[in-house]
């Protein structure tokens, strides 16, 4: 365990309090990061997300429980300990029931303080390491991410991943939510056995219900042998059932049954096979809504809903686009040899300011097709703009517009007229001479339009 790693956020508005603080947590080897108001702290956590907060409860403005309160509500998982005195520990205690790591009252041994953060900082999906560090850890080699927000969701789904629980995950359309279920089978004790994935709404119903629970032999026509389903086929390891909202109802049945009783019954078949599966789900349905409307069992949701994890949309993780960016355009060097090692400052701000209703999916294709089209080291703001399909901005001056009708119009003429100058000129109602001089002014050469056969 290396020590220097580990990074505590001290608030306090007493100044004194907070470098005694400071002095002592560095001295035991902490990283240690101060804020004298809780508004401060709430800005910091913003920007980097550290391993434990410790935050005196009585402060001006926004006190400690009020800041613990706003903490919980966004990262549940990241660990706040609250310094009391004697008349507060009522309300600490109110508060470790709401989930409080834990609260020292005032004069504390500073043994106390230590072996309470060590005890934080060593939760499972709560280690010693950085986000910094913990990007290397194996689970989470597919995401690339420096969103505090998108660390908060990973440090949650690493607490998820121990248990057995069912895990929805809801996230708009390209978010990534296979990437996360796959990231949580690698950081269970499920790990080194199967994960298998289904697109429920790529499947039509009729072969769906084949594909997830299998079928005898004869079951239907066709079926020549026995089939092996998928959830059968995962059984000791993971089954990430993608668009679940698009399920069928009379397989949302059946699902359930499984998920009650652990057991499948093959189409065809009078017998019942044990399975052992952790069910992992996901949609960009609100599922609450298709209760409502009659789409999906609300027994079944309440199943595969035990925790739920929600996926930002890319553009509110701006911070991450141009770490995505790279990271495709490595990643894509296998697939298509190119040249381009990086992106212009201007491409990267055209990417950054884009809005990605199609998320870090439709990332992958911009970065992609300006692989494939690049001719140069750099990856030009031109290219991303084309494969954004943007229209230029801006309005043009009237000589810019001018002088490209004009080299435009010329381009069109000796295209026509294979590079036959006379031709041209004659088309364009203008003397040899003259003809000759627009074409110098517009760099152009007749040479450029004729064929190579063309004595």
């Amino acid at each position: 365990m290396n020590a220097n790693h580990r990074t505590v956020l001290l608030i306090d508005d007493d100044a004194g309090l907070l470098q005694l603080l400071s002095i002592r947590l560095r001295a035991a080897g902490y990283q240690v990061e101060t804020a004298n108001s809780a508004e401060q702290a709430l800005a910091r956590i913003a920007v980097t997300r550290p391993g434990a907060i410790v935050t005196d409860l009585r402060m001006d403005g926004m006190d400690g429980m009020a800041l613990f309160e706003q903490v919980h509500r966004q990262d549940p998982a990241l660990p706040v300990i609250l310094l009391t005195a004697h008349g507060t520990i009522p309300d600490a205690v109110k508060a470790t029931q709401r989930g409080l790591f834990g609260y020292l009252t005032k004069p504390f041994d500073d043994g106390a303080l230590l072996e309470l953060l060590e005890r934080a900082l060593n939760t499972p999906g709560r280690d010693d390491r950085t986000p910094a560090d913990n990007a290397d850890a194996p689970w989470r080699a597919g995401i690339i991410t420096a969103n505090p927000n998108m660390e908060a969701l990973l440090a949650e789904a690493e607490l998820v991943a121990a248990s057995e629980a069912s895990v929805l995950i809801q996230g708009a359309s390209g978010t990534g939510k296979e990437v996360l279920a796959r990231a949580l089978h690698l950081a269970g004790p499920r790990h080194d056995k199967p994960l298998v994935a289904i697109n429920c709404a790529a499947i039509p119903e009729q072969l769906l219900e084949s594909e997830l629970f299998g079928h005898a032999k004869g079951a239907f026509t066709g079926a020549t042998s026995a089939h092996k389903g998928l959830l059968q086929t995962g059984s000791g390891g993971t089954v990430f059932l993608d668009e679940i909202g698009d399920m069928p109802p009379a397989l949302q049945a059946k699902l359930l049954r499984v998920l009650q009783d652990r057991e499948i019954r093959p189409v065809g078949s009078n017998q019942s096979i044990p399975v052992d599966v952790r069910i992992v789900s996901a949609t960009h349905r609100n599922l609450e809504n298709a209760i409502a409307a009659g789409d999906f069992r609300e027994d079944l949701y309440y199943r595969l809903n035990v925790v739920t994890l929600t996926l930002p949309p890319l553009r509110q993780r701006p911070e991450d686009i141009p770490l995505l960016a790279r990271h495709f355009l490595n990643q894509l060097r296998e697939k298509h040899p190119h040249r381009a090692q990086d992106f212009t400052q201007e491409a990267l701000e055209r990417l950054v300011g884009y809005d990605w209703p199609g998320n870090v999916r439709q990332l992958l294709n911009v970065v992609e097709q300006c692989c494939v089209l690049s001719t140069t080291a750099l990856v030009p703001a031109t290219l991303v703009a084309r494969a954004l399909h943007e229209k230029p901005t801006g309005i043009r001056t009237y000589a810019d517009a001018k002088q490209q009708f004009e080299r435009d119009y010329l381009v069109q003429l000796l295209k026509i007229t294979n590079g036959q100058v006379t031709e041209a000129a004659r088309l364009a109602g203008r003397n040899r001479t003259e003809f000759y001089r627009l074409l110098q002014r517009n760099h152009l050469t007749p040479g450029m339009f004729k064929r190579p056969d063309d004595s």
